[in-house]
């Protein structure tokens, strides 16, 4: 069976060969199994079902809840010469009325839908009347209370298994830690499945994370770096995703906003062009990008904190799915953590889940300020041990100087302390750098011992210090009041000396990186520059003319090879990596006399 799964691979998808962890979960797929697999993003967890579904007879229903993934996948497919349709609210009734005509007609492979759809009384009575290979559940942590992305919409699935009970259920997502995989194996497998769970490393993704200090300025630095290539700008409010994105626009970026508050067909053109063209900069909530499947975004950008390690690690997925280098910041301060915290205690969630939402929080707040190497640290908290330090982090490029930060923090604690625990961090530091201001004077803080004992650090230092101890839990803000610092659970153990606490050292505010310390835009060598760009103009060309994004044609890797191999035949051209039957036919002669011209 693996065999004629290895033909199909080549001859379809145009890859020689599985990634690493495909073979075994086209396997238990085949062998018609219910199976869990994770795999990180870029990993082709989409091609370990769609696969099976070429080799098998019957239908695969895919379930997702990203209208743009399933257009995007359709698409692809289609190119590709698989038979495969989609049902969603984003298509007209006669285009929906016409893809379920050939799902019942036995002309479909891959039927993708929406959780709420597929679960409608007609199409749940349409599908027991023809047979079914498999259930597919996309994005499948999205069932679980404890995932980070939870959708209501995703409980019902469990009647799937109850209504087609000899349907293997096939369930994949690249983000669930333990408790999440947990509930996805018990609510869509009924507690027994075949459980794949892949390394988490994105080795391709250089990780920084940096103290927010000027973020527009440093935004444009990261920009600056990566001129001419796609990112992702992630801002935390409908109202900065606007302001951001219209001063990209003054320096001159192609720079797009995208949040819910926008019209629809605003949303959706904006969408369209980030696919589409090459060099946007897409400033966006996190209401963008789960379902994009653009393989070159070349950066991706935190000017506010995430709120957990999962979503973190699902958005910065976003880069880079194409395998080659790209670059992943984040940008974070003390506000950051209160406004984080703040959104946790005055949810409407369990007690429970409130409390495993602090913890996620804290989990990310120590790859924030941890002193190894990120990667490491970041990895860790999905379970995953990382031999050696990666060497692509801005830990391990940039090692930063690390002291006993006891003394300082105990300055800190007793300042908080002296003055009543009612005082943000502003106040703190002008306590312990001896500034005067009317508060100062107001409150007598001035005739405090701890008044101006800190010198050994100016603001941004301490700012600096103060935040490592909230992440650390030394400190603790109070997200009821005005953020006045308290003592965290740490803190009078640190206070009393029982606990030691190291700290980075504060450094000196940076207006920028170096150059070239972004990724580098992957491309051919100097001599086969030229090619490469008419390659990619054709490829743009015949995007226009179909009416679909450039990658679905080839990707980047595909016309890189083309141009450094330069096949003289439709025969030498069908080895180069990503070209299947189906394109080589309806591509391949076009593309060889531009090679043959070029």
């Amino acid at each position: 069976m693996l065999a004629g799964a290895r033909a199909a691979l080549a001859e379809v998808f145009g890859f020689q060969d599985f990634r690493p962890g495909q073979e075994a979960v086209v396997a238990s797929l085949l062998a018609g199994r219910d199976t869990l697999a994770v795999m990180p993003t870029g990993a082709g967890k989409s091609l370990c079902f769609q696969l099976p579904a070429v080799i098998d007879d019957g239908l695969t229903v895919v379930v997702s809840p990203l209208i743009a993934l399933m257009d995007d996948q359709v698409r692809g497919l289609r190119l590709q010469g698989v038979a495969a349709g989609a049902l969603h609210s984003g298509r007209s009734r006669e285009d929906n009325a016409e893809t379920w005509r050939d799902a019942m007609a036995g002309r479909l492979r891959l039927l993708y839908a929406a959780p709420e759809r597929l679960m409608l009384d007609g199409v749940m009575d349409g599908l027991s009347r023809i047979r079914l290979s498999r259930i597919v559940v996309d994005e499948a942590h999205c069932i679980s209370r404890w995932g980070h992305a939870f959708r209501p919409e995703y409980l019902a699935l469990p009647k799937l298994r109850a209504r087609f009970p000899g349907v293997p259920v096939a369930a994949f997502t690249a983000t669930a830690d333990a408790p999440t995989r947990r509930d996805i194996v018990e609510i869509l497998c009924g507690g027994d499945a075949a459980e794949f769970v892949f390394g988490f490393d994105r080795p391709n993704l250089t990780i920084r994370i940096a103290e927010k200090r000027d973020p527009l300025r440093q935004v444009l630095a990261i920009l600056d770096d990566h001129r001419g290539q796609s990112g992702i700008v992630y801002r935390l409010s409908r109202k900065s995703v606007e302001e951001t994105a219209a001063d990209l626009v003054r320096q001159g970026y192609t720079a797009l906003p995208y949040h819910a508050g926008m019209p629809a067909e605003v949303r959706a053109e904006n969408q369209d062009r980030f696919v589409s063209e090459d060099g946007i900069v897409m400033v966006a909530t996190i209401a963008f990008g789960m379902g994009i499947d653009k393989p070159d975004v070349r950066f991706v950008v935190h000017v506010d904190l995430p709120s957990s390690v999962e979503a973190y690690y699902q958005e910065i997925g976003r880069a880079g799915r194409d395998g080659l280098p790209s670059t992943v910041t984040m940008l974070y301060g003390l506000a950051d953590i209160r406004q984080r915290r703040r959104f946790i205690d005055e949810s409407d969630a369990p007690e429970e889940q409130r409390r495993v939402e602090h913890q996620r929080l804290n989990a990310l707040l120590g790859v924030c300020e941890t002193t190894e190497c990120r990667r490491r640290a970041l990895l860790r908290t999905f379970g995953e041990e990382l031999e050696k330090p990666c060497g692509n982090c801005d830990v391990c490029l940039e090692p930063p100087e690390v002291l006993d930060g006891t003394v300082p923090a105990q300055k800190v604690l007793s300042a908080i302390l002296r003055t009543g625990s009612r005082f943000g961090s502003g106040h703190i530091i002008d306590v312990l750098t001896g500034h005067m201001n009317d508060a100062i004077e107001q409150y007598g803080h001035d005739s405090l011992p701890t008044f101006g004992v800190g010198s050994e650090f100016d603001k941004n230092g301490w700012r600096s210090v103060v935040r490592q101890l909230v992440a650390t839990g030394v400190v603790d803000i109070d997200t009821t009041g005005y953020g006045a610092l308290q003592l965290g659970p740490r803190g009078r153990a640190v206070l009393k000396g029982e606990e030691t606490v190291g700290l980075r050292r504060p450094s000196a505010a940076k207006t920028r990186r170096r150059r070239g310390d972004g990724a580098a835009a992957p491309s051919a060598s100097p001599e086969n520059a030229g090619l490469l760009s008419r390659l990619k103009a054709l490829r743009l060309a015949i995007a226009q003319e179909l009416g679909i994004p450039a990658y679905t044609v080839f990707h980047d890797r595909t016309l890189i090879e083309l141009a450094e191999r330069r096949p003289r035949d439709l025969d030498a051209m069908s080895s180069v990596h990503g070209v299947g039957a189906a394109k080589l036919t309806k591509f391949g002669p076009r593309f060889l006399e531009a090679i043959a011209a070029g």
